[in-house]
């Protein structure tokens, strides 16, 4: 981890208008002096389950993982946060403790702001507490349709819609170095890392997909969507 200063104001940076468009001056520079830019490194802890919660959090750059711990020590993968995405919305004000840890994928670009001063504004400023509210709900929404797309699909149709997902919704093209491994894939897709191993190489031997280590190119990305469709 370390600090940046890539923004000089939060009226320059291009994810203000997500939430703090209807900000006035004042309340524009109470959160410029109270936030810190920070640069993880692939594979740095962010957010810690069961830590303290004193910071608001968006995604600047980079992508991350949402996932939970279970007894046995066994990750679960909630989602993936891309860039605009605020990745510790869903806690800050019903828990004291983050309830789910966050970990980069890559480079990552956070924009933290102290806790007390969203508060402070939310209790002045009825338009930005909406908002909020808005985002959160988005974003539980996202998740729980995310987690009943998948669950609804084999092991075939859960790798495709994952893939399918970082294709569109991600890196934006057909070719892109895997941003987590199969073990992870299959955590993310509920799916044993055999399971998922096995669909992937099937899909290389049907002409769908072509890999070389971690780098994928969706060479056949129509009968990718079809795979994802049918379930």
């Amino acid at each position: 981890m370390k600090l940046s200063k890539d923004i000089i104001n939060c009226k320059s940076c291009i994810y203000r208008n997500l939430l703090y468009e209807m900000l006035s001056d004042e309340e524009y520079e109470k959160v410029n002096t109270s936030r810190t830019e920070i640069i993880y490194d692939r594979g740095e802890l962010m957010i810690q389950e069961g830590g303290e919660i004193n910071e608001f959090m968006y995604l600047r750059k980079g992508l991350v993982k949402m996932y939970k711990t279970n007894s046995q020590g066994k990750d679960q993968i909630l989602t993936i946060n891309k860039p605009g995405d605020f990745i510790n919305l869903l806690s800050i004000f019903s828990q004291k403790t983050q309830q789910y840890s966050v970990s980069a994928l890559e480079e990552t670009h956070v924009c933290s702001v102290k806790l007390d001063t969203i508060m402070e504004i939310i209790k002045s400023n009825s338009e930005f507490a909406i908002r909020i509210m808005n985002r959160m709900s988005y974003i539980a929404d996202e998740i729980i349709k995310k987690r009943f797309e998948i669950n609804q699909r084999q092991v075939k149709g859960r790798v495709a819609y994952m893939l399918r997902f970082l294709a569109e919704q991600i890196y934006h093209k057909n070719e892109f170095r895997m941003p987590i491994t199969r073990r992870e894939l299959g955590e993310l897709i509920s799916m044993t890392t055999e399971n998922t191993i096995r669909t992937m190489s099937e899909f290389k031997k049907d002409g769908i997909i072509e890999m070389d280590g971690k780098n994928i190119h969706l060479v056949d990305f129509e009968r990718l969507k079809k795979v994802c469709e049918m379930g």
